[in-house]
């Protein structure tokens, strides 16, 4: 059965989009605090209609280099073992698709087609970093939709994460999730690429 392009999609996010102050520059526009990038925003600004805490299958990891913050990116891989903590944010499909292009440093403005991602999981729709759409259930009848790379962790060499990347992903996950800091600093210590760099009580100082 083919569904259609649905008006609002819950956009799944498992890295820097979990805080509101970075969601909200590609919704609105701006640089994050500690980015070093502006974001020209959606073509509608609307803040997100809803937001709450998901949990998606699979693990994270950090790698490549990220422009805006430095350091290794967080990529999520569905086929590892386990869940993913993550932030999901009501948005329109329009939006949904602005917030794609801006996260591969491309113009928003085309609309992207959901059709394939909602009917089989997955559509790779470009080799980038985050060109991959995966589909993860519904709530409330609003399918959850989120990017992540078409590869898998054992195809790319990890790379450490920045301080500042560590404290807007650390920030995010706390005030989705209920976190102390003791357990988010210990969850990102523990993705490979952080592991072996950071120690849990460095991420820490960095939250509190």
């Amino acid at each position: 059965m083919v569904r259609d392009q649905p008006e609002l999609v819950w956009y799944a996010s498992f890295g820097a989009n979990m805080s509101l102050d970075r969601i909200n520059c590609y919704v609105a526009g701006g640089t994050p605090p500690g980015g070093s990038r502006a974001n020209p925003g959606c073509r509608d600004r609307t803040l997100p209609r809803a937001r709450r805490a998901v949990w998606l299958a699979g693990g994270t990891y950090f790698a490549l280099a990220s422009p805006m913050w430095g350091g290794g990116l967080a990529i999520h891989d569905p086929r590892l073992p386990g869940a993913v903590p993550a932030r999901a944010y009501l948005v329109t499909a329009g939006q949904f698709s602005d917030i794609a292009a801006q996260e591969m440093y491309r113009d928003p403005g085309g609309d992207l087609d959901l059709t394939r991602v909602l009917r089989d999981g997955r559509d790779v729709r470009g080799e980038g970093r985050y060109e991959t759409l995966l589909y993860s259930g519904d709530i409330d009848g609003c399918p959850v939709v989120g990017f992540t790379a078409h590869w898998r962790l054992s195809d790319v060499a990890v790379a450490a994460p920045s301080a500042a990347y560590l404290r807007v992903i650390g920030a995010g996950l706390r005030a989705a999730h209920a976190w102390s800091v003791e357990r988010t600093a210990t969850h990102l210590a523990q993705r490979p690429g952080a592991a072996g760099t950071w120690q849990g009580s460095d991420i820490a100082a960095l939250l509190r």
